[in-house]
């Protein structure tokens, strides 16, 4: 070929890739670029081999890990502890006495107005376990599992929105643009299975309020992103074949776009190509590989029963089981959300009592389901399950202006509320940290999110302080420049 049609050939390829690309924005493509993708360029990642974007295979950890994979439940909205797991039978004596003024002094709330009323708890307590754990009467279920569990009761955040305590408890920083967690995770470890995404979300209830960027990517390459997957229908949108086009095709429509993208990368150079070649790679091996694990009409009836599952349905219990289907086949990181614990009192439903009521029955039975689950396949030892919201809620009345007095809601808290972490590491049947006596203050061992944070990095053989990624001139890390390991909770 003479030098001016090579050069000429190479100007028609750049022509019709942007026309190839431009045509795919329904089908595999839009699942590679929209599922997968869709954050900005990275700097500074590790090396890759050959063009597949980094974080393919497995990588070794700082340290000897004692755990290999994580199941984060977030319960969106923010469950009140003190219906729950924080038992203060003083609170129950002061119910609707005045607020003392040395409480309000100085704390900003979301809603809360004046003085308002303090409201006792809205459940009944007793203890159970070999560790005597007081939980409440809406977790039947969970106390058969209590001593599997160590209990974080004196956490503490720096937000008081449900956005923001959000990205601030799954990226680090209550602000766009952050990695998240399970993106840090199989950023560092890469994944165990290369036919499926290192980083799954399920969601309940509807999207939680930080919306995709809990699980974004941020600054890492987009192949570190969560993928959505759904346990009604199609587990991820658009994977299915559009009409007309077998495997056969769509095989050969991937290999020629991967090898567009390939002469691009060696013409500019731009990381982020790679990262796409290794997500249109991925899309194509999740049309067969995702829907075999997310169908859980396999599994025997005693585990729907263990459960409470419904095949087909879409259900926080239907996601705990995809959850330990999920793990069970190499996924890294597996976030579920459950939205609707935002009880401020202010409509039916959401006060305390008949809110926490209703989502208790919503989570209990498959959480417990869960943890059993895990520990009799021989997973939990090295699986952290970690549960939790955003933020507490506070022992007074929200006392919204407005709203009826004897509502019984209670305003977001950030200074004290309840976690707790298990397997994978993590001491059972104990509880670290505590309140004063109406739960309003952490008085003992307090926990912040990026001790959180620290300790499951820990666990998963990664130091929080070395493990870091250069971006805009500086090294950038999960818990930003804070945290320390909970040492005191590490089996």
């Amino acid at each position: 070929m003479q030098e001016s049609e090579k050069r000429g050939a190479e100007r028609l390829l750049d022509v019709t890739r942007r026309q190839f690309i431009y045509n795919l924005s329904t089908g595999i493509g839009a699942l590679a670029l929209g599922a997968l993708g869709g954050c900005g360029k990275a700097t500074g990642e590790q090396p890759t081999k050959g063009r597949v974007a980094a974080g393919a295979g497995l990588r070794l950890p700082h340290f000897q890990p004692r755990a290999k994979r994580v199941i984060f439940l977030h319960m969106a909205g923010a469950p009140s502890q003190l219906e729950m797991f924080d038992y203060k039978p003083v609170l129950h004596r002061l119910d609707g006495q005045d607020c003392p003024q040395s409480f309000l002094a100085g704390k900003r709330f979301a809603f809360i107005k004046g003085v308002p009323k303090m409201l006792g708890p809205q459940a009944k307590f007793k203890q159970y376990g070999r560790s005597g754990a007081y939980v409440s009467e809406n977790l039947p279920f969970f106390t058969d599992v209590v001593d599997e569990v160590c209990l974080l009761k004196a956490m503490h955040t720096d937000e008081f929105n449900h956005a923001p305590a959000q990205l601030f408890m799954h990226t680090g920083s209550p602000r766009l643009g952050r990695p998240s967690m399970g993106s840090w995770v199989t950023y560092g470890l890469g994944t165990e299975n290369q036919d499926l995404p290192g980083f799954i979300v399920l969601a309940s209830g509807g999207m939680p309020d930080a919306g995709k960027s809990a699980w974004g990517s941020g600054f890492l390459p987009t192949v570190y992103q969560g993928v959505q997957c759904r346990s009604e229908g199609d587990p991820v949108l658009y994977a299915s074949d559009p009409a007309g086009m077998d495997r056969g095709l769509k095989g050969q429509i991937i290999e020629t776009i991967n090898a567009v993208n390939a002469h691009h990368h060696d013409q500019v150079g731009d990381p982020e190509i790679n990262a796409r070649i290794a997500q249109y790679e991925m899309a194509f091996k999740m049309q067969i590989s995702v829907p075999e694990v997310m169908d859980i009409s396999k599994e025997p009836e005693y585990i729907h029963k263990l459960y409470g599952t419904q095949p087909g349905k879409s259900s926080f219990a239907n996601n705990c089981l995809l959850a330990r289907r999920l793990v069970e086949g190499g996924v890294r990181f597996v976030q579920l959300f459950h939205r609707g614990w935002d009880t401020h009192g202010v409509g039916t439903g959401d006060d305390v009592l008949e809110g926490v009521q209703n989502q208790c029955k919503a989570v209990d039975q498959p959480i417990a389901a869960l943890l059993k689950d895990l520990k009799q396949r021989g997973l939990l030892e090295d699986t952290l399950v970690v549960w939790g919201g955003e933020f507490g809620r506070t022992p007074m009345r929200e006392q919204r202006p407005g709203a009826d007095p004897k509502a019984r809601g209670r305003d977001h808290h950030s200074e004290a509320f309840t976690m707790w972490v298990a397997g994978g590491g993590v001491k059972g049947g104990i509880s670290h940290g505590e309140t004063d006596e109406i739960g309003y203050l952490g008085v003992k061992d307090r926990v912040h999110i990026h001790d959180l944070q620290a300790t499951l990095l820990h666990c998963l053989g990664m130091d929080h302080e070395k493990f870091t990624h250069t971006f805009q001139g500086r090294d950038f890390r999960l818990t930003d420049v804070h945290g320390k390991v909970v040492k005191s909770i590490l089996a």
